[in-house]
C-alpha cells in the first residue's frame, strides 16, 4: 500500500559516451526522463528526426516483412498463444542479429518486394480474367474481331439492345430501305443484349449500320486480329503463366521462414534505436558534455549510480521532489493486492497527497465478487483456470497477468462463499440424486451450507449486504480522516469526518429497535434494549447540530453558514442510495443460484434414462458455461462499480501521472537484462 517515493536526477556526463550512457539507462529502465523547461547556458539540442525516421522505416519494414511470412508460411500457435508474452532472449543472441542487420534488412527487403509482385501478378490476372469473360458472348465468331470484310462486302460486328430474334433483326435492317445481299448470324444473347455478325455488300455498308442503329446497334471495344475463341486461349495461357510466377514467388518467401526470429530481433533493434534517438534530441548538449534530467524511485537511485559510476566519468545528483511539483506514480504492492492496480488504474492514480488504496480495495474487491457470484463449482473452475494460465505462462504480459491473477483469488473467495451459501452449481447435487438415484433430498439439501442458503433465506442475504455495504463505506470515510491527520488539518478531521461518523451511526442506532427493521430482519420487536435507541437519538443530534454549525465554517456569513451545513446534512440522502447499492450483492447472488437451478431442472425434464442421461449432459454444460460466464462479467462490472462510485466517492479522486521509465519497449521479444525495480 505504497506510492513509491521519487527523486529528481540530473547527469552531467562527457559528450562522448552519451550514446552508451543513453543505452545504459534505456536497459536499466529506471529513468523517466524529462525535457528542460529552459535550455541551459551554453547547451543547445540537436535534431534527431532523420535518424529516428530511418529507424521507425526500418522496423517498419521488418514488420511488414513478418506479416507477409505469416500470411504465406503461418507460425503454429496453440489457442493460448496470447497468454505467452514475449520470448525472453539472450542480450548477445540480441545483439548477433544486430551485428548482421544488413543482411536481415535485405531479406526483408526481398520479401516485400516479392509481396509487390504478388499483388501486379493479381492485378494483372484479374485483367485478363475480366478481358476473357468480356470475350464468351463472341466465341461463336469464326473471324476476328477487327475484321472488315472483303473487297466487295463489309462485316459489320456488334451487340443490339434486347433479345431479338432473326426474324425482328432482318425487320430491323431491311425496314423500308431497299438493302438487298444482307446475311445476320446470331452468336450469342442474354437477357438484354443480342450479340450479332452482319455481312452486307460493300456500297450498302453505311445504310445497314444506320438501320442497326436504330435498334442501338453498337461495336465491341475489344477489337482483335485473332479470333475470339484464339484470344480467349492465349488469355487463359497468360494467366497460367501468371499464376505460376506467384507460385514461384510464394516459394521464394517460404524460404524466408528461416529469418523470421532474425526479423522480429531487428525490429525491436531498430525500435529501440528510435526511442534512443527521440530521447537524444531532447536533451541539452554541449560541445563536450550532455545533460539527463529525469525522475527515478528513490530505491533505485543507489543502484544507478552504482550502474553508472563504475564504467563512465559523470558527475549525477538526486534531489527530492518539490511540493508544488506532480512526480510520476509507480505503486508498490504485495503480490496479492498488486493483481488489482489495473482496476485503480482504469479510475486513476494516486495524485499527490493521496494514499495508494490499492491494498485495502483489494480486500474488498476480492469479497465482494466472491459474494456476488457465490458457487463453490464456479469458484474452483475459476481459480484452476487462473492457477493453471499463471504457472504455465510466466512471461505473459505484466497487466494481463496481474488481472488473471484478480480473477484466481476472486475464484478462491467465490469457493468460499459457495461453500457458505451451499451452492455447488446451484442444486445441481440434489437435481442428480433425485432424477437419477431416486434419493429422497432431506432438507436442507445433500450438502449442507456451513451458513445459510440465500434463495431460502433473501431478507437476511439483504441485511448482510446492507451491513458489509456499511462496513466498506465507513472504511472509506475511515481513510478520509487518515489523510486528513496525516496532512494536520485536525479541524476538517473533526468537522468531515468525526461528526459524520456520529451522525451517521445514531441513524443506525436508530433504525435497529424500529419495527421496519425488525420485520427485515425477521426480528421479535423489543430485540434491542431501549438504551440503543436512547443513543442513537443523541448521536444524531449531536451529528446533524454539529454538521449543521461546522460544516460551512469557510463562510464568515451566518446565514449562509447555516444553509452550506443545512444542505450538508442533505447529502445524507446519498449515505443513504450507496448503502442501497450493495442490494446489488443479494441481486447478483440470487441470479447465479436461480438460473443455475433453472437450467438443473431444464436438464433433468427428460427424467432417468439414457437419453435423460445425455439431455441433461448437455443442457448441463452449456447452461452452466452460459451461466457462468454471464455472472462472472456481472460481478466483474458491479464490484468495480462498488468500489468507482460507493468507495472511492468517499475519500479518493486520482488523476496521477503514470510513471513512463525510458526502457526498451520492444514488440516481439524480451532481452534479458538487469532489472532494478
Amino acid at each position: 500500500m505504497a506510492v513509491l517515493q521519487m527523486q529528481k536526477v540530473s547527469i552531467c556526463a562527457l559528450k562522448r559516451d552519451r550514446k552508451e550512457i543513453l543505452e545504459k539507462l534505456q536497459s536499466l529502465g529506471v529513468m523517466e526522463i524529462f525535457q528542460l523547461p529552459d535550455e541551459e547556458e551554453g547547451f543547445e539540442k540537436i535534431s534527431t528526426q532523420q535518424e529516428r525516421s530511418t529507424f521507425e522505416k526500418n522496423a517498419a519494414l521488418a514488420d511488414s516483412a513478418l506479416d507477409i511470412l505469416q500470411e504465406y508460411v503461418p507460425e503454429k500457435t496453440s489457442m493460448l498463444a496470447s497468454l505467452e508474452g514475449k520470448k525472453l532472449v539472450e542480450k548477445e543472441k540480441y545483439l548477433a542479429a544486430a551485428d548482421k542487420k544488413e543482411d536481415v534488412m535485405a531479406a526483408a527487403s526481398e520479401i516485400v518486394s516479392l509481396q509487390k509482385q504478388i499483388a501486379e501478378h493479381r492485378a494483372n490476372i484479374q485483367k485478363l480474367e475480366n478481358q476473357a469473360e468480356a470475350l464468351t458472348p463472341w466465341l461463336g465468331l469464326g473471324i476476328p474481331m477487327n475484321f472488315k470484310g472483303t473487297k466487295s462486302c463489309a462485316v459489320l460486328i456488334g451487340a443490339v439492345s434486347g433479345v431479338l430474334t432473326m426474324d425482328e433483326l432482318y425487320g430491323l435492317v431491311l425496314g423500308e430501305e431497299e438493302i438487298s445481299g444482307v446475311d445476320i448470324s446470331i452468336l450469342s444473347s442474354d437477357r438484354d443484349t443480342t450479340y450479332i455478325a452482319v455481312v452486307c455488300m460493300k456500297e450498302e455498308e453505311e445504310k445497314v449500320e444506320n438501320a442497326l442503329r436504330q435498334g442501338g446497334f453498337a461495336k465491341p471495344s475489344l477489337m482483335m486480329g485473332k479470333t475470339p475463341a484464339e484470344e480467349k486461349k492465349e488469355l487463359e495461357k497468360q494467366i497460367r503463366v501468371l499464376f505460376q510466377e506467384i507460385r514461384n514467388c510464394q516459394d521464394k518467401i517460404a524460404e524466408h521462414e528461416k529469418d523470421r526470429m532474425d526479423l522480429r530481433l531487428i525490429s525491436d533493434y531498430f525500435r529501440t534505436r528510435a526511442e534512443k534517438y527521440e530521447i537524444l534530441g531532447q536533451i541539452p548538449q554541449s560541445r563536450k558534455t550532455f545533460l539527463v534530467t529525469g525522475y527515478v524511485p528513490k530505491k533505485a537511485v543507489p543502484a544507478l549510480e552504482k550502474a553508472l559510476n563504475e564504467k563512465f566519468l559523470l558527475s549525477i545528483e538526486a534531489e527530492d521532489i518539490k511540493e508544488e511539483e506532480e512526480a510520476p506514480v509507480l505503486l508498490s504492492n504485495n503480490s496479492f493486492s498488486e493483481s488489482v492496480e489495473g482496476v485503480l488504474a482504469s479510475y486513476g492514480l494516486p495524485k499527490k497527497g493521496e494514499i495508494d488504496p490499492t491494498t485495502i480495495m483489494s480486500f474488498f474487491y476480492v469479497f465482494l465478487f466472491g459474494l456476488m457470484l457465490s458457487d463453490a463449482a464456479y469458484g474452483l473452475i475459476i481459480f484452476l483456470g487462473c492457477f493453471f494460465a499463471v504457472k504455465k505462462f510466466p512471461r505473459m504480459e505484466s497487466s494481463l497477468k496481474k488481472s488473471i491473477k484478480m480473477f484466481m483469488y476472486c475464484g478462491i473467495s467465490t469457493l468460499i462463499w459457495g461453500i457458505l451459501f451451499g451452492g455447488y452449481f446451484g442444486d445441481a447435487i440434489d437435481v442428480i440424486a433425485r432424477t437419477f438415484f431416486h434419493v429422497d433430498v432431506p432438507e436442507g439439501g445433500m450438502v449442507k451450507a456451513l451458513w445459510f442458503v440465500p434463495l431460502n433465506d433473501p431478507m437476511r442475504m439483504l441485511i448482510y449486504s446492507m451491513l458489509f455495504g456499511v462496513i466498506h463505506l465507513f472504511t472509506g470515510l475511515g481513510i478520509k480522516g487518515y489523510m486528513l491527520l496525516k496532512d494536520r488539518k485536525y479541524l476538517d478531521f473533526f468537522c468531515d469526518v468525526v461528526l459524520w461518523f456520529v451522525f451517521l451511526i445514531g441513524l443506525i442506532l436508530l433504525l435497529l429497535p424500529s419495527e421496519i427493521f425488525a420485520s427485515i430482519a425477521q426480528l421479535e420487536p423489543g430485540t434491542f434494549p431501549a438504551a440503543v435507541s436512547q443513543a442513537g437519538k443523541i448521536l444524531s443530534i449531536v451529528g446533524v447540530v454539529g454538521l449543521i454549525l461546522m460544516s460551512g465554517r469557510s463562510s464568515k456569513n451566518i446565514g449562509l453558514r447555516l444553509a452550506l451545513g443545512a444542505y450538508d446534512v442533505y447529502n445524507v440522502t446519498g449515505w443513504l442510495s450507496d448503502v442501497l447499492s450493495y442490494s446489488r450483492l443479494l441481486a447478483l447472488g440470487l441470479a447465479t443460484g436461480v438460473i443455475a437451478s433453472v437450467v438443473n431442472q431444464m436438464g433433468s425434464m427428460a427424467g432417468d434414462s439414457v437419453f435423460g442421461v445425455i439431455v441433461f449432459i448437455v443442457v448441463f454444460v452449456i447452461g452452466h458455461i452460459f451461466n457462468m460466464s454471464i455472472n462472472v462479467l456481472g460481478a466483474y462490472v458491479h464490484t468495480n462499480r462498488l468500489q468507482f462510485v460507493e468507495f472511492f466517492g468517499k475519500f479518493y479522486e486520482g488523476g496521477g501521472k503514470p510513471f513512463s521509465p525510458f526502457k526498451s519497449n520492444t514488440k516481439y521479444v524480451d532481452v534479458k537484462e538487469e532489472t532494478y525495480l
